[in-house]
């Protein structure tokens, strides 16, 4: 409950917050597309920099064992979240399969809340977990995009086309450019050579991160209220997964070795569902999918729940494992 209580009086949550009231009230407050896209850029450059300085002198074989487990585990996050929409929602197979692209990939901005979560506690994440976050979208997207085209007629061409075109949104994407591109100026300019850099993504990240959060909080509102039908089954599917997948990033972020923080931040991204990646490759790959339903899901739904009680639950769960 502390930690619970903590997480809500923060200042990233309460922007959330304050977003979701804006416009329940229907206020006239909007933050201009330009600025929403500064803002992303801005904090996925910050975040890369700040893990390729971590991860200057990172062990090989280490990165290369933790890559592994982590595609692994974006392969079991997907089927699971794939065989729960079957059964939890009724899914249709095309349908199901575009839920286990969301909900196997991440979140990049779920990831930048539990790292800002962690620091806060005193247990900063290691960063590598900045490579673990692009590498986690790989298998999720192939597998949905797999699932949602086996045994349809005529798909052989679709489906390469789809898997091309999921790959492509990773690593070609603003979130992956962004990120590895940070990681690797900041692996190479090393902690004296990206001080020169630091009033400016260091020292102002908590000020754009809070600017940030408003504005996400105003467009999960939006997506909820476009929610009509069987909301019920789709509200426990939204926090039945997280939780899920959550629990199960703990016990691998902790058989992993990484630290209490580190832990915190892979069971988070696992339990973390992606709305900018992979609606652009269900869109592409499974183009009579309802990627409207997976948005309004994963950023109206599960991203909020993360943020207020997801966290704080893996911390506890964490720090539970480790004493």
């Amino acid at each position: 409950m502390e930690l619970l209580t903590a997480n809500i009086a923060s200042p990233v949550v309460l922007a959330f917050a304050l977003g979701i009231i804006a416009r329940a009230i229907r206020s006239d407050l909007a933050i201009p597309p330009q600025i929403q896209t500064y803002l992303s850029i801005f904090l996925l450059l910050a975040i890369g920099l700040k893990g390729g300085v971590a991860l200057r002198g990172q062990d090989p074989a280490q990165l290369a064992m933790m890559l592994g487990v982590t595609l692994a585990a974006g392969a079991a996050t997907a089927m699971s979240a794939y065989a729960l929409a079957r059964w939890m929602l009724g899914d249709i197979r095309r349908e199901a399969a575009a839920m286990a692209a969301h909900y196997g990939s991440v979140s990049a901005v779920t990831f930048i809340a539990a790292s800002q979560f962690v620091e806060r506690t005193g247990n900063p994440a290691e960063g590598v977990l900045v490579a673990l976050l692009v590498a986690l979208e790989v298998p999720a997207l192939l597998i949905g995009l797999a699932l949602g085209q086996r045994g349809s007629r005529g798909t052989g061409g679709a489906h390469a086309g789809g898997s091309h075109h999921a790959l492509r949104e990773v690593f070609t994407g603003k979130t992956a450019v962004l990120l590895l591109g940070g990681l690797a100026i900041g692996a190479i300019t090393g902690p004296g050579g990206i001080k020169s850099v630091d009033a400016m993504y260091f020292a102002l990240f908590q000020g754009v991160l809070m600017l940030f959060m408003l504005d996400m909080g105003m467009i999960a509102a939006q997506r909820l209220s476009e929610l009509r039908r069987g909301w019920l089954r789709l509200l426990g599917y939204c926090l039945a997964v997280p939780l899920l997948h959550g629990v199960a990033g703990v016990a691998i972020g902790h058989a992993m070795g990484l630290s209490l923080g580190g832990v915190v931040v892979f069971a988070t991204m696992l339990s973390s569902a992606s709305y900018i990646a992979a609606p652009a490759a269900v869109r592409a790959g499974l183009p009579e999918a309802d990627v409207g339903r997976c948005i309004t899901a994963a950023l109206g739904i599960t991203f909020p729940f993360n943020l207020a009680v997801g966290i704080p639950l893996y911390a506890a769960l964490a720090g539970r494992l480790a004493a």
